[in-house]
C-alpha cells in the first residue's frame, strides 16, 4: 500500500524553528510583562495590592465577658467567636462548622446560648457574655464542669466547651430538667463521637450538683 505524502509543512520549512518560535514568545511575552503596553499605546501601572483594597474601618466596641469590661476595636464583619480566640486570647469556645450547625463555639449571652461564630462582635456589645472560662472559681471547676468529669461526658473533648455551656444555659433557666428536656436542651450542640448517653448523664449530675452544693 502506498504511503500518502502529509501536505503540511514541516517546522522547518516555515524558516523558523519550534525553539526559535518558543524563545520569541517567551521574550515578547516579558516584554509586554514589563513594559505594561495596552493596546492604543496605554500603559497599565500595576498597582500595590494594599492601594486597591482597603481594610475595612476599625470601630470601637466594648464588651462585658465573664464579668469584665473589655475595651477594642474591631471590624464590623469580625464574629465574637473571632474576637474572643484571636483578639481576647478566651479559647475555650471552638471553631467548628463556623455556620451555626455543630455548637462548638456555644457561649451565653446573657441567660441565652448563642453560636458565637453566628454572632457579630458588635451584637454582643449590650449585654453580659459568660464563656467556659466564666464557669470557673479561681482554679475550681463549675458544677457542670465537674459533672462532665465525674460522668465522663466527654471523648475526644472537642465539642465539651460547647455542650458544658448549652447544659450551663439549660440549668439557668430550669434547674431540674427531665431527661427528655436535657435531650432538648443540647440539641443544638454536636457530638460526632457520640458520648451522647454520659453528656445526659453528666446534665442531670450537674443540677444535683446546683441544687444540692455538691452533696449527693
Amino acid at each position: 500500500m502506498k504511503k500518502k505524502e502529509c501536505k503540511c509543512k514541516k517546522p522547518a520549512e516555515t524558516g523558523v524553528s519550534r525553539r526559535q518560535f518558543l524563545s520569541a514568545a517567551g521574550a515578547g511575552t516579558l516584554g509586554v510583562a514589563a513594559a505594561g503596553t495596552l493596546v492604543g499605546g496605554e500603559t497599565a501601572i500595576a498597582e500595590p495590592v494594599a492601594d486597591i483594597i482597603q481594610p475595612t474601618e476599625l470601630v470601637p466596641v466594648t464588651l462585658h465577658i465573664n464579668e469584665r469590661e473589655h475595651k477594642l476595636l474591631v471590624e464590623p464583619r469580625w464574629s465574637l467567636l473571632y474576637v474572643l480566640r484571636e483578639k481576647l486570647g478566651m479559647t475555650a469556645a471552638k471553631p467548628g462548622c463556623e455556620r451555626g450547625e455543630c455548637g462548638s463555639c456555644t457561649v451565653l449571652m446573657g441567660s441565652q446560648t448563642r453560636y458565637s461564630c453566628m454572632t457579630l462582635a458588635l451584637e454582643a456589645t449590650h449585654t453580659e457574655i459568660t464563656t467556659l472560662e466564666g464557669l470557673l472559681d479561681g482554679e475550681e471547676l463549675g458544677a457542670v464542669q465537674e459533672a462532665f468529669v465525674e460522668c465522663d461526658g466527654y471523648q475526644c473533648g472537642y465539642c465539651t466547651p460547647g455542650q458544658v455551656m448549652a447544659v450551663e444555659g439549660l440549668l439557668r433557666a430550669n434547674p431540674e430538667p427531665s431527661i427528655d428536656e436535657i435531650r432538648l436542651g443540647v440539641s443544638g450542640n454536636l457530638c460526632r463521637c457520640g458520648a451522647y448517653p454520659n453528656i445526659f448523664k453528666a446534665a442531670e449530675r450537674a443540677g444535683e450538683i446546683k441544687r444540692t452544693g455538691g452533696e449527693s
